[in-house]
């Protein structure tokens, strides 16, 4: 019953923000106008926005999947010089505000001439340090007797690490995945500096688009909002069972 409170705090944004989004403009709620909706997504163009952030947002999502298991298999399992001084030095990098890093990166886009194309929106996207992390946690703990056994069968590293470790990472992996694909989904600072062009411009950018175009119609823009956040809650839904064992099993080692 203690959780009930919470939820109900947690959920009175989004309530409001469904609310507000079924007004007509200067309405009541005993008047709801479900129209509303696609009057505010016919104000500009949502269906390449959301073209655009699904692109980033699995491509990115696949990028960091594929980068943080091999970098995270690497620093739980491989011995190397320097692993544990180059692992930390990954965590200091969570310390620096991603704000910060948004001029250094559009100036390496534009010297590779990507500004406003799909490779500068995804390429700077690719590798997650708080993605190594997680895997690297859950990576410890698997038992290296099942790794010396499939080396004791002939298995080198790769195998090892294709046919051992990844199998038995799927909650993990899941977990990163659904983060990965969460945390781009409503990016905003980054898309906002590295394109231009409408066609380019992604989910968050477009609705900050719509709130200059409509900056007191607020049913609008609550309607385009409450649209965006609608497939991170059917994901969530779908995801929820392995995004929950993922996290219980990555707890410290």
């Amino acid at each position: 019953m203690v959780g009930l409170p919470i939820a109900l705090l947690m959920l009175a944004p989004f309530l409001y923000m469904v609310a507000t989004a079924l007004l007509g403009e200067g309405d009541t709620l005993r008047r709801p106008h479900p129209q509303t909706f696609a009057a505010a997504l016919a104000a500009a163009p949502f269906a390449r926005f959301f073209l655009n952030s699904a692109i980033l947002s699995v491509a990115a999502a696949l990028g960091q999947v594929v980068t943080s298991t091999t970098a995270a298999y690497a620093f739980a399992r491989l011995r190397f010089p320097g692993r544990d001084r180059l692992f930390v030095l990954y965590l200091a990098a969570l310390m620096i505000p991603a704000v910060l890093l948004l001029v250094p990166r559009f100036l390496l886009i534009s010297a590779l001439g990507w500004v406003d194309t799909y490779q500068g929106l995804i390429s700077t996207e690719l590798v997650s340090v708080s993605g190594i992390f997680l895997l690297r946690q859950f990576f410890l703990a698997i038992p290296r007797d099942l790794e010396d056994a499939a080396r004791l069968e002939g298995a080198g590293e790769w195998t090892v690490f294709r046919r051992v470790v990844l199998p038995l990472s799927g909650p993990a992996i899941g977990t990163l995945g659904v983060l990965a694909l969460a945390d781009q989904w409503k990016s905003f600072f980054w898309p906002l500096v590295a394109t231009s062009s409408p066609d380019m411009q992604v989910l968050e950018v477009g609705i900050a688009r719509l709130h200059g175009a409509y900056d007191l119609n607020w049913p609008y823009q609550m309607a385009a909002a409450t649209t965006a956040v609608i497939p991170m809650v059917v994901l969530y839904f779908i995801a929820q069972k392995y995004f929950l064992r993922g996290i219980e099993l990555t707890g410290p080692q």
